[in-house]
């Protein structure tokens, strides 16, 4: 593993008429690319792509996932001092696990629970170190792959659900869109950092072909993500989407650009409101909305219902210091907290649990500040940040301790600050406007 902080280089696809990168890496033009990079670049392309397609375990993407680590640290890794304070919560964090692993190791599954969730952080750590070098490149690979992901899980979302897919049933749970995904209440959020990405690019595009040809991509993801029929995830969309606009406004200083965003911002609701009743035109559709718009379920309410373990949780913290380990929470109360911080407390005891509050808050204040630090990926980083306080919101609904993309989110965000305390501040954002590069 390098210790020495190499130069960034490489085309970001960043939004036009904001900031993209192009920065030379040491000494060499930034087009040219060495053949071991371009290895990494298509391993970081396809841990992107195939983190879509996990409706089983092991899934590819932790196969993949596992050789980019393998190769990546053959072939350099520098771990940025910026990285530190992530590296040492997430050491503790899976300290805290391992503890409360011990008394109930020989029970099923709770081994198997403790490696995957310290491989998802080990992930974090990765992609934060292989975007904090040569970063504009990089980025760009894994945003392609992301996109066309998302694209394609989508796709098969819609066409399934409409059952004019071949085997539709298993691209289902309870007669909504799971894809290919296990629950449909994971494969709403993964959809939501593509969808910002693009409306992004939508906001401040100033080729109309490229608005449209966005615009359409984000209308196919968006149908999947409204047939998922997660209330989380609908929120998470719309708080994210609010959220990355807002930032986005405050940090442009053209005039002509903040009304463009606005302009396209409306245009978009507009647009979105018409699809959706376009898709509530359809029985099956407004039905399954009818029962899903309820905001409190069967389900969510009750001593034994989501918001009562909540409180029944809570309280627990207090009197186990060591946790209950792994996957024993449903046993006393049937399912799971579906809260990721209980969650962390009663898998990993107060270690897990104050360290995983601590990296969650410690993300949340440094995002904020790295959002108005002008960098070449500016955009793409406000995007990434939204779409991480979405799921902080949503993990106060459900357990995301298992989602790879909200490891992929929080690297992403974590490896865009340590690029951005390297790459220079001012640099000219002139050279950097240009039409991103498609999906």
């Amino acid at each position: 593993m390098s210790a020495i902080d190499s130069p960034l280089s490489g085309p970001l696809p960043g939004p036009a008429g904001m900031p993209a990168a192009g920065m030379p890496a040491a000494g060499r033009p930034a087009s040219v690319t060495s053949g071991v990079e371009r290895l990494r670049l298509a391993l970081i392309f396809m841990i992107a792509f195939t983190s879509g397609f996990v409706q089983r375990e092991p899934a590819p993407y932790e196969l993949i996932t596992s050789i980019a680590i393998v190769v990546f640290a053959a072939t350099g890794l520098t771990l940025r001092a910026t990285l530190l304070p992530l590296l040492s919560l997430l050491v503790l964090q899976n300290i805290g696990y391992l503890v409360s692993l011990m008394p109930v190791i020989t029970l099923e599954r709770t081994a198997m629970w403790t490696a995957v969730t310290s491989f998802l952080s080990i992930s974090t750590l990765f992609f934060a170190m292989v975007l904090s070098q040569n970063t504009a490149q990089r980025l760009d690979m894994l945003i392609r792959g992301y996109i066309g992901a998302a694209l394609v899980t989508a796709a098969i979302a819609i066409l399934a659900f409409f059952r004019v897919l071949p085997g539709y049933d298993q691209f289902l749970l309870y007669d909504r869109a799971a894809s290919t995904f296990k629950d449909p209440n994971v494969f709403g959020p993964f959809l939501v950092l593509p969808g910002l990405v693009l409306l992004q690019r939508m906001v401040s595009a100033r080729d109309l072909r490229r608005l449209l040809a966005d615009g359409l991509k984000l209308l196919v993801i968006a149908a999947g993500l409204l047939l998922t029929f997660s209330r989380g995830a609908w929120g998470h969309f719309t708080v994210s989407a609010i959220v990355m606009l807002g930032l986005t406004y405050v940090t442009t200083r053209s005039a002509s650009d903040r009304f463009r965003i606005t302009f396209v911002s409306v245009i978009g609701v507009v647009v979105l409101a018409g699809l959706v009743l376009l898709l509530l035109s359809f029985d099956v559709v407004g039905d399954m909305f009818k029962v899903r718009a309820n905001l409190v379920q069967d389900y969510d309410a009750g001593a034994q219902g989501r918001f009562g373990r909540h409180i029944a949780g809570a309280l627990l913290v207090f009197e186990l210091p060591w946790g209950i380990g792994p996957l024993q929470f449903s046993k006393e109360f049937s399912y799971e907290p579906h809260n990721s911080l209980i969650s962390a407390f009663m898998n990993g005891g107060w270690i897990a649990g104050t360290t995983w509050l601590a990296l969650t808050v410690l993300t949340l204040v440094i995002g904020l500040r790295h959002a108005f630090v002008r960098t070449p990926w500016q955009p793409i980083f406000i995007a990434a940040y939204a779409t991480f306080i979405g799921e902080v919101g949503e993990s106060w609904i459900i357990d995301v301790a298992h989602w790879r993309h909200y490891f992929l989110i929080m690297g992403i965000v974590w490896g865009l600050i340590a690029a951005g305390r390297v790459a220079p501040p001012q640099a000219d954002q002139a050279a950097y406007r240009r039409p991103p590069p498609g999906v």
